[in-house]
Parts: structure tokens; C-alpha cells; sequence
């Protein structure tokens, strides 16, 4: 076998364990439309610097630094605004109409967040959840802000 021919199975054998590892992440929940100062994704332990076009995983957490912040939107059209020193965690996120799975589960730890609902408050109002260190919000409006100050 020559050298190129090795290197091509090389490449195609890591293309098919990248595509395999994304797959199996499921659809991305939603993505990063702006960033501005210092902000972080927290995946898996690994922290990711947050820049516009980063897709977001259920489970994936978020974190502004002093004069810092982030705006999301979430594949059902719900968007989020991230202040100063905030950070949160989406616990939990599923959006498949057609099977009747839908939800949205944020733990705000500290900071501000603005919430303006996308599809799953429409469809499923209940299904949304926002918790904060010392209450858990039922969402059932359109424009939520939430202020958690850190301990």
C-alpha cells in the first residue's frame, strides 16, 4: 500500500469517528448569536470559549465574565440573554413536536438572565422550568428576567 492511500484511510477512518461522536450529541439545542468581553462554554469538563456560531448542547454550561455578556437562541426560537457575571447551566432541552417531546430546564447560579419564549411555551408551557438557588420558576409568559445574586 502506498503512503497516500494510508494517509486517506487515516483521514476517512477520523472523519467517520467525528461525524460518529457529533451524532451521537443529538442535535445542537441552539447556538451563540453574539458574545461580547469574556465568556465561556463548559462542555464535558472542557471550557470553550464562546464566540457567535457555537452550537450548544443540553447539558452544556455558560459563564460571563465583568462587563461580559452572551446572547442564545434555542432551535424552538426561545432566545436568552446572558448578563455580567452570570452563569447557568441548560439542564435540560428537547424540541421534536412531531413525537410530543418538549421542554426547557435552565439553573441560573448567578448573574442575569433574560428569557423571551420560542415554541415550547406555546406548545407545552409546563414543560418549562428555570431554577434559581432559591426558587424554581414555572414559566408561563413571554418575557421573563431573572436577577440571582451570588452568595
Amino acid at each position: 500500500m502506498t503512503d497516500p492511500t494510508r494517509l486517506h484511510r487515516a483521514v476517512a477512518l477520523v472523519l467517520l469517528l467525528v461525524a460518529s461522536a457529533v451524532e451521537a450529541q443529538g442535535p445542537a439545542a441552539g447556538t451563540i448569536k453574539s458574545a461580547s468581553g469574556t465568556a465561556f462554554v463548559i462542555r464535558a469538563g472542557r471550557t470553550i470559549p464562546a464566540q457567535p456560531g457555537i452550537a450548544l448542547q443540553e447539558s452544556d454550561s455558560l459563564r460571563t465574565g465583568a462587563a461580559s455578556s452572551l446572547g442564545l437562541t434555542l432551535r424552538d426560537g426561545t432566545r436568552l440573554s446572558l448578563g455580567a457575571k452570570t452563569a447557568i447551566h441548560l439542564r435540560g432541552f428537547a424540541f421534536a413536536p412531531e413525537q410530543q417531546k418538549l421542554g426547557l430546564s435552565l439553573r441560573v447560579f448567578s448573574g442575569v438572565l433574560s428569557y423571551i419564549s420560542g415554541r415550547i411555551a406555546a406548545l407545552a408551557p409546563e414543560s418549562i422550568t428555570i431554577e434559581t438557588p432559591k426558587a424554581v420558576i414555572g414559566v408561563r409568559g413571554t418575557h421573563l428576567l431573572v436577577q440571582v445574586e451570588a452568595p
